[in-house]
C-alpha cells in the first residue's frame, strides 16, 4: 500500500538528519521508487537537512525542521523548511570554481543539485527557508 504524502517536525539536532534518511528510505519502499531514486534521495535529504539544522536553525532545538515526502506519480518530491534567516543560493560560491576549492561552503547545493532532478530554494511567507527537491522515477 502506497503513502501519497508524509510529513515530519523534527528538532534542530544532528540526529534528525539520521531519522529524515530513514524516514525517506521507508517512503520510497512503500512507494516502490527504485533503488536509483532511493540512493539519490537519500544523499539529497541528508544535505538538506543537515544545512537546515546547522545553517538554518544554527542547532538552536528549541526550532524545528519540516520535513515533507510526496508521491507526485513519475517523482518523489521533497520539502525541508527551517527556521532562520534565510540565504540567497545565488551569493553562495561555487565549490567547483578553482578559487573556491578548499572552501566547505556550497558543497551541499552542488551535492542536491546532482542528485536531484529539480531544486528550487524559497524564502517561506512564514519565516525560514525552504528547500524543494524532486527525483523523478
Amino acid at each position: 500500500m502506497s503513502e501519497k504524502k508524509t510529513e515530519l517536525k523534527l528538532a534542530s539536532r544532528l540526529e534528525s538528519v539520521e531519522k529524515a534518511a530513514v524516514e525517506a528510505a521507508k517512503f520510497a519502499e512503500v512507494n516502490d521508487f527504485g533503488e536509483d531514486v532511493k540512493s539519490a534521495v537519500d544523499m539529497a535529504v541528508r544535505e538538506a537537512v543537515a544545512n537546515a539544522v546547522k545553517h538554518g536553525n544554527k542547532l538552536d532545538e528549541t526550532k524545528q525542521v519540516e520535513i515533507t515526502f510526496e508521491n507526485r506519480g513519475e517523482a518523489f518530491e521533497i520539502t525541508v523548511r527551517d527556521f532562520g534567516e534565510g540565504f540567497a543560493v545565488e551569493e553562495v560560491p561555487d565549490p567547483t570554481d578553482p578559487e573556491n576549492l578548499l572552501k566547505a561552503n556550497g558543497r551541499g547545493i552542488l551535492f542536491m543539485r546532482s542528485f536531484m532532478d529539480e531544486v528550487e530554494w524559497f524564502n517561506h511567507a512564514q519565516g525560514g527557508m525552504m528547500v524543494k527537491m524532486l527525483k523523478k522515477r
